[in-house]
């Protein structure tokens, strides 16, 4: 079965957009869909140990993720194939294209937003057989085993500093009903826009130190019926 996994990266901020569907489900990558986190695998297999100096400094909140990867990705030495070899050995929440079914069969879109690496996203997605549009940070070979980033999604007011900026993507959106799945930092802005979220990690965290309603998850199983009981109580409101 082939797959044509759509990537966005030179349409920043620019969702599939259908005031006709039930809802728009905007879910993370690194920690969420996959169990790990890519780029801090690809740091620790192909970069010099000078790259936990600028995570540091990150977790520190002295740098943004977007001046955090410019200078970790700059430190990567790694052929592209060895880059793909890698990544082949990450595992996801095959509960992911449970998911992906049930929004199809509920007239919902999803779109997978990362503040990672366009690469790793597209291929592990394509590993899954599935079809979803990606906006993430896009990861440029210079040849060699040379590589550089961009941050076509990136926005100067962005609450969370973030190389991608989520909260504008998720913005975007036209649908009537929003929702994000989410486990770390860059998603902090964005939980603020949604009408639902389903957190854990970093992200479970902000909503409890800023008093924002969220729903606990460990897989995406749980997340099915909380998502429809929602859609059903929003239409009634509307109605």
């Amino acid at each position: 079965m082939g797959t044509s996994v759509q990537r966005n990266s030179e349409m920043p901020h620019k969702v599939p957009n259908s005031t006709d569907v039930a809802g728009h489900i905007f879910v993370d990558f690194d920690g969420t869909i996959a169990i790990d986190d890519t780029t801090l695998l690809l740091l620790e297999r192909f970069a010099g140990p000078s790259w936990r100096l600028i995570e540091e400094r990150w977790e520190a909140g002295e740098i943004g993720s977007r001046d955090c990867l410019s200078q970790q990705i700059e430190l990567l030495r790694a052929l592209p194939e060895e880059i793909d070899a890698a990544l082949d050995g990450v595992t996801v929440d095959s509960t992911f294209s449970d998911l992906v079914g049930f929004a199809s069969q509920n007239h919902m879109n999803v779109t997978v937003i990362s503040d990672g690496l366009d690469r790793s996203v597209t291929q592990i997605l394509g590993r899954m057989h599935t079809d979803l549009p990606v906006f993430a940070n896009t990861l440029e070979w210079l040849g060699k085993d040379r590589w550089r980033v961009h941050f076509p999604n990136w926005h100067h007011e962005c609450r969370s500093i973030s190389g991608h900026c989520k909260c504008a993507t998720v913005s975007s959106s036209k649908a009537n009903f929003r929702v994000l799945i989410g486990d770390g930092r860059s998603d902090f802005c964005a939980a603020e826009t949604v009408d639902l979220v389903f957190a854990k990690g970093r992200l479970a965290n902000y909503c409890e130190q800023n008093a924002l309603p969220y729903y606990a998850f460990t897989d995406f199983a749980q997340s099915m019926d909380v998502i429809l009981n929602h859609i059903d109580e929003a239409s009634l409101v509307e109605g």
